[in-house]
């Protein structure tokens, strides 16, 4: 199966969006394209890739980095790097010890990588138990890129979304048609004087619209979401 390139932002960010299977619930998830100022393409959360994909991207100019910015979103991350050798890839910290056999470059730190730390912001959300994640912010389209920090599954998805999953999102986690953390982050926020200092670095971004995995993209009113998504921990105090 082909799954879709489309244009984000012109010229600049580009998205795909693909069926996930994951805890016996159907899903879906996003791998995002930014088109570097070099002409080089920097992949985020890559999908499994076939041939009439690799043509799509490939018209967009050579793939540099390949981003696996979460413990949970590396699986097509072996696949990416099968088609291309050349690209370094980066991996979000405990990947490495989660996924010894997968091999990669450079562990994801605060700072972005000084080959394109012109054009991103970028941090680790430490300090949870269950999800890490790299958050990171396309300063010249002023676009959040995330994959679980927030999740917006709703009525969009409600004749793709299968009963399980709409049991959990609707009675158990209240989160159909309302923005919020991944279920994962939810159960065990972990250290939340160190997480908000996070999530607060992440909203003194000049952030317009954001790029999520799970969910329909957040392109009004991003920062407000933003927060409300993440009042549980900003409201914390010790």
């Amino acid at each position: 199966m082909t799954y879709l390139l489309e244009e984000y932002v012109k010229e600049k960010i580009y998205i795909v969006e693909y069926p996930l299977r994951f805890a016996g619930m159907d899903i879906f998830s996003r791998m995002t394209i930014v088109k570097l100022d070099n002409g080089q393409l920097w992949v985020h959360s890559p999908s499994e890739i076939d041939e009439e994909l690799k043509e799509a991207i490939d018209s967009l100019g050579e793939v540099g980095y390949i981003i696996a910015p979460g413990n949970f979103h590396h699986l097509n991350v072996a696949n990416a790097q099968s088609l291309y050798p050349n690209a370094e890839t980066f991996l979000c910290p405990g990947l490495e010890k989660k996924r010894p056999d997968l091999t990669f470059d450079w562990i994801l730190g605060n700072r972005p990588d000084p080959r394109w730390g012109s054009e991103f912001e970028q941090v680790v959300i430490l300090g949870t138990r269950i999800i890490n994640e790299v958050a990171f912010l396309h300063v010249a389209t002023k676009t959040l890129i995330l994959v679980d920090l927030i999740e917006n599954i709703g009525d969009e998805y409600e004749e793709d979304a299968g009963l399980l999953l709409k049991f959990w999102w609707k009675a158990v986690f209240h989160m159909w048609n309302n923005p919020k953390a991944a279920p994962e982050y939810q159960m065990a926020w972990g250290d939340k004087e160190v997480v908000k200092k996070a999530l607060n670095k992440i909203l003194a971004w000049d952030f317009e619209r954001i790029i999520i995995a799970h969910g329909s993209l957040i392109d009004d009113e991003a920062k407000a979401v933003a927060q409300k998504a993440w009042r549980k921990v900003l409201r914390h105090t010790n």
